[in-house]
């Protein structure tokens, strides 16, 4: 057990699927994985594990933002002895061809900060995904019929931004859409030695407005998954 996961000692896999939300965790884990078992509910962020394929995967909730996703994150890396982690979660979408429920696969995720960047000082270090998970993730995903992108994204470390300016040079710069985890993600994957990817599903638009209803966002959501799932175990 650590401060913030109760789960005990090998009851977390070493695949890590990591949405935001705790209750997109348990949808997650009852309908993909066999066999789910609550392994953590300390402050009500859900943890699962069970078998995907035969192979046991944990699937456990982030919370919002990076320094959430960072005190997780953590202690399933550095106590209970995760290697593989996938953020699964939404995403706003940036550019024009960017549509509403395409999956996007973060190659790279820029921030303005994260609880990462004391520790750089004044080096700006470019978080990246695993290659091998990516482009596995890639291939899951061409053999669906979901709208496929591939690129950076921005990691926002406020869910209200009032930089229309930022935003502006974002999309001037091909950033594909904005979150609020996989910097820091892809940041503790690099101190660590573990592997890290984001694959997210566009659930609203903001040079559009548009904006999935809640109860159009599950089939997106699970091809979103199943890639995540599958690419890991590849």
């Amino acid at each position: 057990m650590t401060i913030h996961i109760g789960a005990k000692p090998g009851d977390i896999a070493e695949t890590v699927l990591m949405p935001g939300d705790p209750y997109r965790a348990k949808w997650a884990a009852e309908t993909f994985l066999k066999a789910p078992k609550l392994v953590n509910e300390v402050r009500g962020m859900l943890g699962f594990t069970g078998t995907y394929k035969g192979a046991p995967v944990t699937i456990h909730g982030s919370g919002m933002g990076m320094p959430s996703l960072s005190i997780y994150a953590n202690e399933l890396i550095r106590d209970y002895g995760a290697k593989t982690l996938i953020r699964i979660g939404s995403c706003g979408g940036m550019q024009p061809h960017v549509k509403l429920r395409d999956i996007i696969i973060a190659m790279t995720a820029s921030s303005l900060s994260t609880p990462s960047s004391g520790m750089f000082k004044e080096l700006n270090f470019a978080p990246c995904a695993d290659y091998g998970l990516l482009s596995a993730a890639v291939a899951e995903a061409q053999g669906k019929d979901v709208g496929l992108h591939v690129g950076g994204i921005y990691s926002s470390d406020v869910f209200y931004d009032g930089r229309p300016d930022l935003n502006e040079q974002m999309v001037r710069h091909g950033i594909l859409g904005v979150e609020m985890e996989a910097a820091e993600l892809y940041n503790l994957a690099a101190r660590y030695g573990v592997r890290a990817l984001a694959v997210l599903t566009v659930s609203d638009h903001l040079q559009t407005g548009e904006a999935l209803p809640s109860d159009q966002r599950e089939k997106s959501f699970g091809d979103m998954v199943e890639i995540a799932l599958n690419a890991a175990l590849t």
